[in-house]
C-alpha cells in the first residue's frame, strides 16, 4: 500500500507527535505526553476523515496495524489496559489513538483527554521511549 500523493500530516498532529515507524498504511507516531505511553496511527490516505473513508483492504490493514501497535505497547510497558480510539473532533484527519493505561496513572479510570496538561518528553526521555517502542515493534 503506497502513500497517497494527496496525503499530508495534519499540522496539529505534526506538532503534537514524534515519528516512531512507517507501517504499510500508516505513520506510527508518539504523542508528546510523558504521562502515558501513547501512540497515534495516521493512515497515509488523502482526505480520510472516518474509518469508512478507507477501502476494505485499507480498513483491514489499519486493524492489523492497530493490533501491532497495541502488542508493542503491551510488551514494552505491561499496562493494565489499552485504550483504542478514533475521535477526530479537534483534528479531522483520520488517526487512531492507542494508549497504555495504568491503574495509577493521572487519569485512571477516566479518559486521558482533558485530565491534565500534556507533559512533553525531555530530549533524553523521548529518545529512550522511541527506542523502547522500536525494540518492541521489532520483536
Amino acid at each position: 500500500m503506497n502513500r497517497d500523493a494527496r496525503w499530508q500530516l495534519h499540522p496539529q498532529l505534526a506538532e503534537d507527535t514524534h515519528p516512531v515507524a512507517q507501517f504499510a498504511l500508516s505513520e506510527l507516531r508518539l504523542m508528546d505526553d510523558a504521562h502515558h505511553p501513547w501512540l497515534i496511527l495516521v493512515p497515509r490516505v488523502g482526505n480520510a476523515v472516518e474509518l469508512i473513508d478507507l477501502d476494505e483492504a485499507q480498513q483491514a490493514e489499519l486493524t492489523r496495524e492497530i493490533a501491532r501497535a497495541s502488542r508493542a505497547l503491551r510488551a514494552a510497558f505491561r499496562p493494565d489496559k489499552l485504550n483504542v480510539a478514533a475521535l477526530g473532533n479537534l483534528v479531522p484527519q483520520l488517526h487512531v489513538h492507542v494508549i497504555a493505561r495504568f491503574r495509577d496513572d493521572i487519569a485512571w479510570p477516566k479518559p486521558v483527554w482533558g485530565m491534565a496538561a500534556a507533559q512533553p518528553y525531555t530530549p533524553e526521555a523521548l529518545v529512550e521511549r522511541i527506542e523502547r517502542l522500536r525494540a518492541a515493534l521489532a520483536s
